[in-house]
């Protein structure tokens, strides 16, 4: 990939005598991380799902009280509203030890690598590739967000 002096800003400008595999390799950790972050975010859907259908729950067993089906209404209080999704857990808790157990230390490790890696420049792969697919002098293919359009 190209890399030019005067093209990404210094953040995104791979470090004197880094190598092209390593800035491939960290891309793939990056792309990693990147998609532990979808699924946190999953997570957080299925937690909030899951906590809505519970709330719902009352109202089901006030409208089967109402409409005369108080064993159902007690049934569904007793059994489902409230449980635990997985034995012992709410989803809040699934996403706690999700945060503590994997997604910290992964994020955490990442950044200790580009840190010793490459000075703490993250998105390296991706500058690169920006640079080598813009077409200088368009508008739209500035190399930096301030409008620079150096290459």
């Amino acid at each position: 990939m190209n890399h030019h002096e005067d093209g990404p800003d210094r953040a995104h400008r791979r470090p004197e005598g880094v190598t092209d595999e390593t800035v491939e390799a960290l891309g793939s950790l990056s792309k990693a991380l990147e998609t532990t972050e979808r699924a946190r975010g999953h997570l957080y859907a299925f937690h909030q799902l899951t906590g809505s259908a519970d709330l719902e729950l009352d109202r089901a067993v006030e409208l089967l009280r109402r409409a005369g089906h108080g064993a159902w209404a007690d049934r569904v209080q007793r059994e489902i509203l409230g449980r635990n999704v997985i034995p012992g857990h709410w989803t809040f808790q699934i996403v706690e030890a999700y945060d503590r157990t994997y997604h910290e230390p992964f994020r955490d490790l990442e950044r200790q690598a580009l840190d010793e890696l490459v000075d703490g420049r993250d998105h390296l792969y991706e500058a690169e590739m920006k640079e080598a697919r813009r077409t200088v002098g368009h508008p739209d293919h500035t190399a930096r967000p301030d409008g620079d359009d150096r290459r």
